[in-house]
């Protein structure tokens, strides 16, 4: 008995330690089971693979030894698969494909990570419903994947699951709706959340860029969310409101609903939330104040609100949060003192903070003299408020500090050495926009290796490019615009630039001739414009995006430039040559520029044609070429830039009929100027087809015929619309403005404008003026009948001008309606009744001429015309203030206001002899030189002497009746 009982211990001692050291060698543990290695197999056959990832995947060979793939060492089951593939700036493809169903055969399976791939079997293919039966799985990472459509409602099944995350974020994008807020196209949908109730062991729930907004039941299902959860991410989720019920999450760490169109004040609830570490609401429309409970989120690591309407002063309690490290309020409606704000923050024994970003707010006062306090600050950023003073000398000793965004404030004094004395780690520097002088000396050494230098509007002192930037080896973005620079730019500099990627030293003093640019270099923009260059153009680089010498005194032609080395592709899309003094043809050489979206030669010399190959540049989208001598008829060969958003052809030569072709093939054009040219003909009705247009300009040409009655197509003259094409800033971090363009923060530069006459004065509009600018002017031409009644639907029109035609009849009945015009010129035409009485509702009108036609009867009472000068209603029949003329003396009749340089009663007798004698001349000069018209040039000269002929007699004529 007693032996057998010591056999069986020693058995059991035996077996113990038997289990206990195959447990513990990794090389004894159980092989992979045989159907789980032909699940793994067939699953392996769906996937492509072109990196050869999982070349290990063949074979009969132990399964959890493949990549990837992690086994119980017990049983041999497969427990995990760490498939993520990678995004594709590593340089690694991602796996592509469809899941394959046999994963289903994995029944122990607690872990799969197929996130960052590509898993369509088609372009429409939803998330496989199958995976809700992987009943065991704990962990499941589709994020990133590419997945669309519905949301299987049967993942509510895997009730063991800890983390769940369908971040669709990568293939998400926004346009915006008819409200203005961002609508989600390309996403994951969700029409129920009911299925989520049922994950009751839940941690971490990121469903970013998943369309919630046709989830009704969003704000009721949120109620039974499981308290678990910790981590919640729904930002771009099309969201309306924030849920209520996440107020139940008392475990809750990290939330994020940012970029969503929540529209409210920040709720209060949140902020009873004490073990919230990060809170993230940026791009929302979130406004009020911030509430002083803002002091209980005690455990608040990172606090982002950018991009919301937050105003008020930020409250006293920001002073509790010890704990924050990150804190972004930028781009709201902020207000108070900055230096108390940082006296907030000290109040903290041990200031945390690392990144601070106030920028785009209304914030005021002195930066605090104590900021050597913030020794762990990395990020400032304070940009675009309205800070003034000094940069104080303790701005120094921030030896933690890595980026600088002070730019566009009010701030004043010197800049020395001892601002920058500590400073090691400085790696950008943007203060552009205040008015600091810095002050170095010749030979100083910085401590710091920059990459980003950014000095617009500051006082160098002394005015030329200091020597230390040779230092600088690591310097990418060196913008020095507007800094009093004088003197030629040294030799070293152009060694130098050789490592920049941008140059901007416009608006400078500098002289001298550009040696051309290597194409060894890495530049992608210089910005040299409004300095006093002369010689010729530089060859630049290849590799060379935006090239600016625009307002210099550049000579010679463009020959060289377009056509060296024409064999090679160039990368520029924007090039602005303007207000120079190039000469010569425009060569035709741009087959190989076909990345040019603007091209800017205007207020030069160039004389000849549109070169042929123009029509090459499929994404040209601005082109100017006002102010010079150039000829011919439009060519046809531009049709093909169908992408023309501006075309400025305004004060040239060009000759012969508006063409068809304008307004069926340049769809997109928003400006069209062609002033001050030779054109004849009709104004072509395929011009209504320019939806866009938002300025035309046909003024100082010999068009003749009606005005178009479809003018009322010209919807954006009809509809009033802040979202174009032209309306972006150029110092937001990267703007998209359309599928051609973008701008990179860095990109100081202005890009686009347009010269436009309005008020009787030419005017240069830029980027959001521009697109709000909505002008007519058909001025000095011959075109005659009645003003279309369809010009008063153009109610967002500013300015028009139809002066110096022959239109005649009435002035139309609702021209009241367009309640926005500031100007607006009917002089010297043939009109004839009352003036209309609506136009008296015109309470924006700032400049009227209705001089020099046949109206009568009384001036229409108002403000705003009254107010007006006589000279915008003489040489008619009017009555009435601002006229002298009494309407009740009149008995109904108005004299007519005598011209000052004819008189009295022989004006008709002098009319019809001064026709008479212009009639005999014509035909006398037409039978002389009538066989020097059968040559083009003297016929174009001829028609165009016959036309200002007629027209001079027209004004007579009318003077005297």
């Amino acid at each position: 008995m007693n032996m057998g009982s010591t056999v069986v211990r020693f058995l059991s001692i035996a077996t113990l330690f038997t289990i206990c050291f195959l447990l513990c060698n990794a090389n004894l543990s159980a092989p992979c089971k045989q159907n789980e290695r032909q699940a793994l197999l067939m699953f392996r056959h769906d996937l492509g693979d072109p990196s050869n990832l999982l070349s290990s995947w063949v074979g009969k060979g132990d399964c959890c030894n493949w990549t990837g793939v992690v086994c119980d060492n017990l049983t041999g089951h497969v427990r995990e698969l760490h498939l993520a593939g990678y995004m594709p700036f590593t340089g690694t493809t991602s796996f592509s494909g469809k899941i394959n169903p046999s994963l289903l055969n994995l029944t122990h399976l607690s872990y799969l990570d197929l996130s960052n791939n590509y898993l369509l079997g088609n372009l429409t293919s939803q998330i496989p419903s199958f995976l809700g039966s992987l009943k065991s799985l704990r962990y499941l990472n589709l994020s990133d994947s590419g997945f669309v459509g519905l949301i299987p409602h049967q993942l509510g099944n895997l009730t063991s699951l800890q983390v769940l995350d369908l971040n669709d974020c990568r293939d998400v994008g926004f346009f915006n709706g008819p409200d203005g807020r961002p609508e989600i196209y390309d996403f994951l949908e969700v029409e129920s959340l009911q299925w989520i109730s049922g994950l009751s062991q839940l941690q971490h729930l990121d469903m970013s860029g998943a369309n919630l907004s046709k989830a009704s039941d969003w704000l009721r299902v949120t109620n039974t969310l499981p308290s678990l959860v910790e981590n919640l991410h729904m930002s771009e989720c099309g969201l309306y409101h924030i849920p209520g019920g996440i107020a139940n999450m008392t475990n809750l760490k990290f939330l994020d609903l940012g970029f969503n169109s929540i529209s409210s004040t920040i709720p209060e609830w949140l902020y009873r939330l004490s073990h919230l570490q990060s809170l993230i609401l940026y791009y929302n429309f979130f406004h009020g104040e911030i509430s002083s409970s803002l002091g209980n989120l005690t455990s608040i690591v990172n606090l982002d609100l950018n991009s919301n309407q937050v105003a008020g002063n930020i409250p006293n309690s920001l002073g509790n949060l010890c704990k924050l490290t990150t804190l972004d309020m930028s781009d709201n409606n902020l207000n108070g003192s900055v230096s108390e704000i940082f006296e907030r923050f000290s109040r903290c024994s041990s200031v945390q903070i690392e990144s601070l970003s106030l920028s785009l707010n209304n914030l005021s006062g002195h930066l605090t003299d104590k900021l050597d306090h913030f020794e762990k600050l990395r990020v400032l950023d304070l940009a675009n408020n309205s800070i003034s003073g000094p940069l104080p000398p303790s701005f120094g000793n921030l030896s933690c500090l890595k980026a600088v965004r002070i730019g566009d404030n009010n701030l004043t004094g010197v800049v020395s050495q001892l601002h920058f004395t500590n400073l090691t780690r400085l790696v950008e520097f943007d203060a552009r926009g205040n008015s600091l002088t810095l002050e170095t000396t010749p030979h100083w050494l910085p401590p710091f290796q920059l990459s980003v230098l950014i000095l617009n509007s500051w006082h160098l002192e002394p005015s030329e490019l200091p020597m230390w930037l040779q230092r600088q080896t690591q310097l990418e973005v060196l913008s020095m615009s507007n800094t009093r620079i004088s003197g030629t730019i040294p030799t070293w500099f152009w060694n130098f630039s050789s490592q920049l990627g941008s140059i901007d030293l416009s608006e400078n003093k500098l002289y001298g001739e550009v040696p051309h640019i290597f194409p060894s270099s890495e530049l992608w923009e210089i910005v040299l414009g409004s300095n006093q260059f002369n010689g010729s153009l530089p060859l630049v680089p290849s590799t060379v995006d935006k090239l600016d010498l625009s307002n210099s005194s550049f000579s010679g032609t463009l020959f060289h430039f377009f056509c060296n080395n024409n064999s090679e592709p160039k990368a520029l899309s924007i090039l602005r040559l303007d207000n120079n003094h190039l000469s010569g043809k425009i060569p035709d050489c741009f087959r190989n520029w076909k990345n040019l979206a603007v091209v800017n030669l205007e207020r030069n010399n160039l004389i000849g044609n549109i070169p042929r190959s123009l029509g090459y540049l499929l994404s040209l989208k601005y082109l100017h070429l006002r102010n010079n001598h150039l000829h011919g008829e439009l060519p046809p060969y531009l049709k093909k830039c169908t992408h023309l958003t501006i075309l400025d052809l305004s004060y040239n030569e060009f000759l012969g009929k508006i063409p068809m072709w304008i307004g069926k093939s340049l769809s997109n054009l928003m400006v069209l100027c062609l002033r001050s040219n030779q054109l004849h003909g009709h104004i072509p009705y395929k011009l209504c087809n320019l939806t866009y247009l938002q300025i035309l300009d046909l003024a100082h040409n010999n068009l003749s015929g009606r005005m178009p009655r479809c003018l009322y197509n010209f919807t954006a003259m009809t509809t009033f619309s802040e979202d174009t094409p032209l309306n972006f800033d150029p110092e937001d971090t990267r703007v998209y403005l359309d599928p051609v363009f973008y701008i990179d923060r860095y990109s100081v530069g202005q890009i686009e404008n347009a010269n436009v006459v309005t008020k009787g004065r030419e005017m240069n509009y830029r980027n959001i003026l521009l697109s709000l600018a909505i002008i007519l002017d058909l001025s000095d031409n011959i075109i005659s009948g009645e003003i279309p009644e369809e010009l008063t639907s153009l109610i967002y029109l500013q300015s028009v001008n139809l002066s110096y035609n022959l239109l005649s009849g009435r002035i139309p009945p609702k021209i009241g309606d367009m309640k926005r015009l500031e100007s607006l010129d009917l002089s010297m035409n043939q009109l004839c009744g009352q003036i209309a009485p609506s136009m008296s509702s015109l309470t924006f009108l700032s400049a009227l001429n209705l001089s020099h036609n046949n109206l009568t009867g009384e001036i229409p009472k108002s403000t705003q015309l009254q107010s007006l000068d006589q000279s915008s209603f003489i040489c008619n029949k009017l009555c009435g203030p601002p006229l002298e003329v009494n309407c009740s003396n009149t008995n109904g009749t108005v004299p007519p206001v005598a011209d000052q340089k004819h008189g009295g009663s022989d004006l008709l007798e002098d009319g019809w002899f001064y026709l008479s004698l212009g009639l005999g001349f014509l035909f006398g000069f037409w039978s002389v030189l009538g066989s020097l018209l059968l040559n083009l040039p003297w016929s174009v000269v001829f028609s165009r002497f016959l036309n200002s002929i007629v027209k001079k007699l027209y004004g007579v004529i009318v003077e005297h009746f």
